[in-house]
């Protein structure tokens, strides 16, 4: 047995699997000999999900309209009452025997990941070429590989997770960007391996949208914490397109444009930019 944990479920019209979740969150939670608490937060749902999750062990806070993934992870995180939170997700996906796997690394780490990389994963089709693009560029930025940017099942200490709240999203983009931020900024991860069942009811995940505001958040996260990744290869590439037409204008057309002048002095801009957003950001932490 170890310190107490505030479980955080958020839930938006999960009545057909929320009831099932919360029990076994408890049994799992039971079995850890662990003092916990069981918090879902009910995000503006239409259905009964709000009294399926009460009619179990769960405490049950609700926004009166639909906010937010992200949203209702904040709320649900302020509403807690515990420094160790988890959160996963209501619709039956992720494995609550998990936890306590993900809870014995908590002693020395800010955060651990429950990376969607075990034997038996159910990531739907659709999804796996946005999230393997959004995955590589995620490894880029941060220069670290990360198994798993947008797991909803994590463990992390809220003392560290609030320096982040003004910056994480309201949408589904909030586990990828306190993840960009953990790890730009030098936290203790760990990821963990698990598996991923397959959704019960339906997805609200909207491929095309939500897909662009990872991507965003991807981009503006990392510039936020780390901005030579961005401007650094952004002022190269202007540097190498100005060299290589001032090299072809002056060999093989025998004739200087203004072109590559612009081309020149905007990739000076950005290396000069990037610079000034570093040492801002250094001298800010």
């Amino acid at each position: 047995m170890s310190g107490p944990v505030s479980i955080v479920v958020p839930a938006y019209n999960e009545e057909k699997a929320i009831a099932g979740v919360v029990r076994q969150l408890a049994r799992v939670m039971d079995d850890t000999g662990r003092p916990y608490e069981l918090l879902v937060m009910d995000d503006g749902s239409t259905d009964e999900t709000a009294s399926q999750a009460a009619g179990g062990e769960a405490r049950v806070v609700s926004h009166g309209t639909n906010r937010g993934y992200g949203r209702a992870l904040k709320t649900g995180i302020e509403a807690a009452q515990y420094d160790t939170i988890v959160i996963t997700d209501a619709d039956g996906t992720y494995p609550s025997e998990a936890i306590p796997k993900l809870l014995a690394h908590m002693t020395d780490h800010d955060m651990v990941v429950g990376a969607r990389s075990g034997e038996h994963v159910k990531i739907p089709m659709v999804r796996r070429p946005a999230k393997w693009v959004l995955n590589q560029l995620a490894n880029y930025l941060t220069g670290i590989k990360i198994p798993d940017l947008n797991s909803g099942l994590r463990a992390m200490r809220r003392q560290v997770l609030t320096r982040y709240v003004a910056i994480l999203p309201d949408g589904f983009s909030f586990t990828a960007t306190i993840t960009l931020a953990m790890l730009t900024n030098g936290h203790r991860v760990r990821f963990v391996p698990i598996d991923y069942a397959e959704r019960q009811g339906r997805s609200k995940f909207r491929p095309i949208r939500d897909t662009l505001n990872y991507l965003h958040l991807v981009i503006r996260t990392v510039m936020y914490f780390d901005p030579l990744k961005i401007f650094l290869p952004m002022g190269g590439l202007f540097l190498l397109a100005s060299l290589t037409l001032i090299v072809y204008r002056l060999f093989i057309v025998r004739a200087f444009g203004v072109t590559a002048v612009v081309l020149f002095v905007t990739g000076i801009q950005l290396l000069g930019l990037g610079m000034i957003a570093d040492m801002l950001n250094k001298r800010l932490r």
